[in-house]
């Protein structure tokens, strides 16, 4: 088999050079965006010059997670993944209308006829942003260092654990050898990184590529600024190969709060909040200067159930319940929660329920149970197979296993999640009455994360937003995804099942057999649902408002019905187009700045405070 795709047209850019309006109106800009970063751009400015924190050039995104790592070897959240797709590229991409095979770096492929070999050419003429070519040794060099340290591997491993080695045979010919067959070579979401620059790290897995901006890239954006908990800056790349942006800078503002994301989009403080509840949703619904996009869900909310932490090594840890590692028990969970219910209370409907890990937006590899395979809200059911199990109701209702273990669980919910937040007492009152008691702990996102990594959990709230090839989030459930030691791991539900290694090795290796693989990974599913270790609840659909007298225009993904924030790509920002004729705000006079200016001074002593606390804050579920 043979496939070469030509490029395509590069996305839209602009090649304007800013004058001297913009230059002033800049130094303004930097003195409030050292004040917002503190979040005390709102304090300072009143309602009406709020919005002079836009300019027409920069675009603001309110972002509810933190940083994990700005290390595109380490990052595995979705601000992170999200920034690096518009800083590194890829080989190949996803077309930002119709999610298929697009040319990134590379221009065109090519397997063998066996399939164990690839052969990619890379676009001619490309530049790193500190302008060194951009050549097939970067590519090579990329997947060897990932091949050859785990620490590399942490976050995109599973695309090069099949690799038998990635060699240049000239500067565009990459060429890729394979030891089985395998699926994922056009779908590959791995940032090549410049081997000029990163040749010189000497600790992968220490390294977090946030000290010294702006960050040499190949994509249409460069980082050149992070305030950590606070914010990410990226602006336009000169040397992209497309074309720069229109919109000159990006900043990433995290907010805590989402109520305060949407107050911010309605003062004109950020031009792009996701994420919304269908509350805030309709509540910006028809509002001059705002448009809402409604999206198809990528993204599935669920919770794991911990049936025991454990090594690759079989060492075990943690102190997750006992009888937890019951697939009854942990059956009679699902069957207890109406997700029907879930869909109507915490999404007004802006969802569907869910049961298998792929979202109903991909047909291809969507799947549900069906017949007797299918574990439906039965509370009455659910309660007869406890009690033919063992598990007997104390006089309070409680439960206690056939070892005599009390069934009193603690669930860990993100604090941070308005939807997990109203969910998460709606699944306390449901396993109460099967006999289950549990604890709701409302916590932080790092607090989550440890529980996660130290095994020190019972239920955990978790979600995976979920490529077009969804290859990433099938292999974080196969037995390499356990860590090799407690507190670190790329899965998040420590399964384990020979029978799913081997199919995942099967659909894996059909990369000449679509529809073969879809069936492989439907059975995959079909095994995800019947172990009981994560409950998938519900596909929320993607709310999100943006400011269109600061934007004019973005591209969705796929187009129509598609989502502006968490893109497989970087299609909505490279491709972005100011309104016209508005700054984002009125401009400054020099009074005002030095009154804001002295403001900042006066108010420096309690933000210190504030940004400290806020820096205690380092997790959330991982993209």
């Amino acid at each position: 088999m043979s496939t070469v795709i030509p490029p395509t047209a590069p996305p839209p850019g602009a090649d304007g050079v800013p004058g001297a309006p913009r230059v002033r109106r800049r130094a303004a800009m930097r003195l409030l965006a050292g004040a917002a970063s503190l979040g005390l751009a709102g304090a300072l400015l009143p309602a009406g010059a709020a919005a002079a924190e836009a300019e027409q050039d920069t675009m603001t995104v309110a972002v509810s997670q933190p940083v994990d790592s700005l290390s595109p070897f380490l990052a595995q959240r979705l601000i992170s993944t999200s920034v690096h797709k518009m800083v590194y590229e890829g080989l190949v991409g996803y077309d930002p209308e119709t999610n298929e095979p697009h040319p990134m770096l590379a221009e065109s492929w090519e397997p063998s006829e066996d399939g164990l070999t690839w052969t990619y050419t890379l676009r001619e003429g490309m530049k790193w942003s500190d302008g060194e070519p951009i050549t097939a040794d970067d590519a090579a060099w990329t997947f060897t260092t990932m091949m050859e340290d785990s620490a590399a591997a942490t976050a995109n491993g599973n695309y090069v654990e099949n690799f038998e080695k990635a060699e240049a045979l000239d500067e565009r010919t990459l060429e890729v050898a394979l030891k089985e067959p395998q699926a994922t070579m056009l779908s590959m979401d791995v940032p090549i990184l410049p081997e000029h620059v990163w040749s010189e790290v000497g600790d992968y897995g220490d390294f977090n590529n946030d000290e010294e901006f702006p960050v040499v890239g190949s994509g249409p954006f460069t980082i050149t600024g992070y305030e950590p908990n606070q914010s990410v800056t990226i602006e336009a790349n000169p040397e992209y190969y497309g074309g720069a942006p229109e919109f000159e800078k990006v900043v990433f503002r995290y907010f805590a709060d989402q109520d305060a994301q949407v107050e911010a989009l309605r003062k004109g403080e950020v031009s792009l909040v996701s994420g919304l509840t269908p509350a805030q949703a309709d509540s910006l619904e028809g509002q001059e200067g705002i448009t809402v996009n409604k999206a198809s869900g990528k993204r599935f909310q669920a919770f794991t159930v911990n049936p025991g932490a454990e090594t690759q090594d079989g060492e075990e840890f943690g102190d997750g319940h006992p009888a937890l590692e019951d697939k009854t028990l942990r059956q009679a969970i699902m069957m207890a929660i109406d997700k029907q219910e879930l869909v109507d209370t915490a999404y007004g409907g802006y969802a569907e329920p869910a049961e298998g890990y792929i979202p109903s937006r991909y047909p291809d590899y969507y799947w549900e149970p069906e017949g007797d395979d299918r574990l439906p809200f039965d509370p009455g059911a659910a309660n007869a197979m406890l009690d033919e199990a063992g598990y007997e109701k104390g006089e309070d209702g409680v439960r206690e296993s056939p070892d005599g273990d009390r069934l009193e669980l603690r669930m860990h919910t993100h604090n941070d999640r308005p939807d997990y937040v109203a969910m998460a007492p709606i699944i306390v009152e449901r396993l109460a009455d099967i006999g289950v008691k549990v604890e709701n702990k409302e916590v932080d996102p790092g607090v989550l994360s440890d529980a996660l990594h130290s095994g020190e959990y019972d239920l955990i709230w978790t979600g995976w937003s979920v490529n077009p090839d969804p290859d990433y989030v099938l292999g974080i459930h196969t037995c390499d995804a356990l860590p090799e030691e407690p507190g670190t791991m790329r899965g998040d539900a420590y399964f384990c099942d020979e029978e799913y290694d081997e199919l995942y090795a099967e659909q894996l290796a059909a990369y000449d057999d679509p529809e073969g693989r879809a069936g492989t990974i439907k059975r995959m599913q079909a095994i995800l649902y019947d172990e009981a270790v994560v409950d998938v609840l519900t596909y929320a659909d993607t709310l999100e408002a943006y400011r269109s007298d600061q934007i004019a225009s973005m591209q969705p993904q796929p187009d129509p019905g598609g989502n502006l924030w968490g893109q497989d790509g970087h299609w909505s920002f490279s491709g972005a187009v100011p309104a016209e004729g508005t700054s984002g705000g009125a401009g400054l006079s020099g009074g005002a700045i030095a009154g804001i200016a002295a403001a900042v001074v006066l108010v420096v002593g309690g933000a210190v405070f504030l940004l400290v606390r806020r820096r205690s804050a380092t997790a959330d579920d991982r993209e």
